[in-house]
């Protein structure tokens, strides 16, 4: 912790003033955070979940003070992902947890459910870990998802496939400003749905401005995959191009 001239100040006056009742009240063990957002194309690991096209994404958190959480989060997307359905939303409950060294875990398991996919087997599930931490302004953090074998991931609709994402992430704020700007990089390994085929590269580099509860973005993403589909208006579109993704979002 730095130790500063106004920290010192508020130090000697609590030594030299008469003692009152603290009538602040202890922070309250569980706390809610939400937010809501309108992106220009939804990319779930560089491949576009939209038809490169923009979405509205919007989920709420409900944290313990011990550290567990549960989590929604929504995104509208193109039929083309889940046999039929026009939604997105991801279940999760996860645990995290903040070292004496500085170091965060947080891991959990992440459930994908695709309302309105028809008789298709198109849900399924995935535990992960996130491990963080900072040098100075930089954050880093390295994630790992690996999702086990079953019919949802299948890419024939009979065997079962299993997936792994492996990525490395870097942030910072701009000090004095409130401009941040960031770095990904993943792959994903293994012949399933999630990768359209065979496993790829994802990577991108985003700027983002806060003002307030409003958070401007700016990202450039991209893929070292050519994942031509049909979309429903029988366009032939390649997910995995590259391009730039502007987002406005809000928290509360």
């Amino acid at each position: 912790m730095r130790f500063t001239t106004y920290a010192f100040g508020a130090l000697l006056l609590a030594t030299t003033a008469p003692a009152f009742a603290d009538d602040t009240a202890p922070p309250p063990a569980l706390s809610v955070s939400g937010s809501a957002t309108i992106v220009s194309d939804y990319r779930f690991r560089g491949l576009s979940q939209s038809d490169l096209k923009p979405a509205l994404q919007g989920g709420i958190t409900i944290s313990h003070e011990s550290g567990f959480y549960v989590s929604t989060w929504g995104s509208s997307i193109d039929d083309y992902i889940a046999n039929g359905s026009d939604q997105e939303i991801d279940l999760i409950a996860g645990y995290s947890k903040t070292l004496s060294s500085g170091v965060k875990l947080d891991g959990g398991l992440l459930y994908y459910y695709y309302p309105g996919g028809g008789h298709a087997n198109t849900d399924f599930a995935e535990p992960y870990l996130d491990v963080s931490g900072t040098l100075g302004p930089v954050t880093a953090k390295v994630t790992a998802n690996y999702a086990w074998k079953q019919r949802a991931l299948s890419l024939d609709g009979v065997h079962k496939e299993d997936n792994l994402y492996l990525a490395g992430d870097l942030s910072s704020g701009i000090p004095g400003t409130p401009l941040s700007v960031s770095a990904h990089l993943g792959h994903t390994f293994g012949q399933s749905y999630i990768s359209v085929g065979d496993g790829y590269t994802d990577w991108g580099l985003g700027a983002s401005y806060t003002w307030k509860h409003l958070t401007f973005g700016l990202n450039y993403v991209d893929t070292d995959k050519d994942a031509y589909i049909l979309d429903s208006h029988a366009h032939v579109r390649n997910i995995g191009r590259g391009g730039v993704v502007a987002s406005v979002g809000l928290s509360f």
